[in-house]
């Protein structure tokens, strides 16, 4: 009996082929659609049992032929994928983000911010630079007080870890309500108040849909403390960009940590910001290199590969997009 075909779009040189061989094992056999010509490609996803890329423009004419008759899985390399155009396939296909694939990296990123924001580090700088040495200006003790994770999957789980690790409790926010996770407090989307008045630190990193989109508006961001922290490493379009302007310039003490912007490059094409949230001196931003960790491409391979060994196996894959959060 012949194996399942994955067929892969992924660009892949001669090392990452290895790495996919390795955690394929002998699930299936490993097909390279930039290794065949246009009509073999077009072939191929009449056939294949499942499809791993990173865009959709790694698929001939738009996926053309896939369908969940004969595919198992349709496995993108990014954890996100609400800015891909995910409505033109069949709503039979199944369809994966990497979720978690990145959450080491990215909790270290939201740690590192974090730590920025509480300790004044950047403003301080800057009070240097001009002369003035606050050495008495006061600062946050992160030990002790709530850190709030609004989307507890691998990076919410990950980021608790670190958090915790700084004597910080941990509060968390998944559709369940429950987690064999090591928490302070688990609650479900319609405890969203209690969650952010309780909150010092809230970390967000759930995904973009038709719910979550401007999820944090004016009444959102008026239910958190005055001097809480806000550390964005999900999708700019979760918070309401002028609101949380305005929330900033009234709220002084309160922090914004952007790794996550409304307008990107890979998303839109460019860089763009509605307001100057940079010449804020409570905002602390990032490029969205969160998950820029070279060393652990491979690990997202990896734990791709892992998510399609189980649906060729029979089992259900993770991390499987719903249907409001095929934005596109």
């Amino acid at each position: 009996m012949s194996k399942p075909v994955l067929a892969i779009g992924l660009e892949a040189d001669d090392d990452r082929r290895a790495i996919i061989k390795d955690a394929l094992g002998d699930t299936g056999d490993a097909v390279y659609l930039m290794d065949m010509e246009e009509a073999e490609r077009r072939v191929m996803m009449t056939t294949a049992d499942a499809v791993f890329i990173g865009h959709t423009r790694q698929l001939p004419e738009d996926g053309i032929g896939l369908s969940g008759e004969t595919c198992k899985l349709l496995q993108f390399y990014s954890a996100g994928v609400d800015f891909l155009p995910l409505k033109q396939f069949p709503e039979d296909l199944p369809i994966a983000g990497n979720g978690g694939a990145f959450a080491e990296p990215m909790a270290e990123h939201g740690l590192a911010m974090t730590l920025a924001a509480a300790k004044r580090l950047f403003i301080e700088h800057d009070n240097l630079k001009a002369g003035e040495f606050n050495q008495f200006a006061r600062n946050k003790m992160l030990a002790g007080s709530v850190c709030g994770i609004l989307g507890f999957g691998g990076i919410g789980k990950a980021q608790a870890k670190l958090m915790r690790g700084l004597g910080m409790k941990i509060h968390a926010i998944n559709r369940s309500g429950a987690t064999d996770e090591d928490v302070d407090w688990i609650g479900t989307p319609d405890q969203l108040e209690e969650f952010l008045a309780a909150s010092d630190v809230v970390v967000l990193s759930l995904p973009l849909s038709q719910w979550t989109e401007k999820l944090f508006n004016a009444e959102r961001l008026s239910q958190m403390k005055p001097n809480a922290i806000l550390v964005n490493l999900a999708r700019g379009e979760i918070i309401d960009e002028d609101d949380l302007y305005a929330h900033l310039q009234a709220n002084p003490d309160f922090t914004a940590c952007i790794d996550a912007w409304w307008i990107e490059p890979v998303r839109h094409g460019k860089f763009e910001m509605g307001h100057p949230f940079l010449d804020l001196p409570n905002v602390i931003g990032s490029p969205h290199n969160s998950a820029s960790v070279g060393v652990w491409r491979a690990v997202a391979v990896r734990r791709a590969i892992a998510n399609i060994v189980l649906a060729l196996t029979g089992e259900t894959p993770q991390h499987l997009v719903r249907p409001e959060e095929r934005m596109l």
